[in-house]
């Protein structure tokens, strides 16, 4: 089968289109027929090996997994022994751990779900990793309630997107932070306020937000602070593309309990969970119409270092997925 794979760390230049042999498949696995794959900036660090430390999870001097992609929507080809509740022909989207930037990609049952009738497989593939990481910051990381105001940090891109419509759902008075050029899609997603960080910064109301959301990992704690009511809670999703020292971005997510334990404010990182439970509550979410995908630009697999190039220029506007379709160059639908 067709896949992009590399067998060293580096920029996109080592990622290769090749044939490789179609995976196979374990008790609990089911083997899927891949339609498209999100990208996320966890395919950035894998292809990279940086920051550093997580070379303790994906491989030391080489990366363990050689196909890149993590999220995937396709159609299920076979099951495992052990797996009752997906069969042939059944369309599916979630997460593997061992590729997804390829024509098969085989994963745990448990890490798929039922795709949402409503989506192509475009927009399927965008949910799993961003979509659940959205879904966790303000179900769990912010415990966010109806009539508390939410601020998103990064409100335009892939996991921001997402965070913005489900605050609205779950009731929040919403504030997205964005660059100029996005603010009327920040405001079409439902956000009440909009904050372009090229003219104002997210202090600008003082301590007001009941919850905020920092999806940009380049800001300081002290600042995203004074933003925040005296009992309000931050809450850290990624490190943005900064991949100094051993943990780049990610140092500010340790850093942030240390600060809780000396302020009436909550500060946490969050570590997303990859689980068909928080797939199957944002299809609802999703078929209710509260929660559409937004697909910044597609890219044919064959061009997915391009893809990947892009994502790393910063600042893209929603999802970036990769189709199976081989037709045509890098569009936005």
């Amino acid at each position: 089968m067709k896949a992009i794979a590399q067998d060293v760390y580096g920029s996109a230049e080592v990622l290769q289109l090749r044939e490789v042999d179609q995976p196979s498949i374990g008790a609990d696995q089911v083997l899927v027929q891949v339609r498209a794959a999100g990208v996320d900036p966890g395919v950035w660090i894998c292809m990279t090996g940086r920051p550093y430390g997580a070379r303790v999870a994906f491989g030391l001097t080489k990366p363990k997994v050689a196909v890149r992609g993590r999220a995937l929507a396709g159609v299920v080809v076979a099951v495992g022994s052990g797996v009752r509740r997906f069969q042939p022909g059944d369309e599916v989207y979630g997460t593997s751990s061992a590729g997804t930037f390829a024509e098969y990609a085989a994963a745990v049952s448990g890490r798929l779900a039922p795709k949402p009738p409503r989506l192509s497989f475009e927009q399927a593939a965008a949910v799993p990793i961003s979509g659940v990481t959205a879904l966790e910051c303000v179900r769990d990381g912010g415990r966010v309630r109806a009539g508390q105001k939410v601020m998103v940090i990064g409100a335009a891109g892939g996991i921001g997107s997402f965070a913005v419509q489900i605050a609205k759902a779950a009731g929040a008075r919403v504030t997205g932070v964005c660059g100029a050029g996005k603010v009327d899609l920040v405001r079409s997603l439902g956000a009440d306020e909009v904050i372009d960080y090229t003219r104002e910064e997210v202090d600008r109301d003082g301590p007001s937000h009941d919850v905020i959301i920092d999806l940009a990992g380049c800001r300081s704690l002290s600042l995203l602070r004074r933003a925040l009511t005296p009992r309000g809670t931050l809450v850290l999703a990624g490190g943005g593309h900064d991949a100094g020292g051993l943990l780049g971005g990610y140092t500010r997510q340790l850093r942030a309990p240390l600060v809780s334990m000396f302020t009436s404010q909550h500060l946490r990182g969050l570590a997303s969970k990859e689980r068909a439970q928080e797939l199957e509550e944002l299809a609802q979410l999703i078929e209710s119409g509260a929660v559409t995908p937004v697909i910044g630009r597609t890219y044919p697999l064959a061009d997915a270092a391009d893809a990947i190039r892009y994502l790393a220029e910063g600042h893209p506007t929603g999802k970036i997925v990769i189709t199976m379709d081989p037709k045509g160059a890098p569009r936005t639908p």
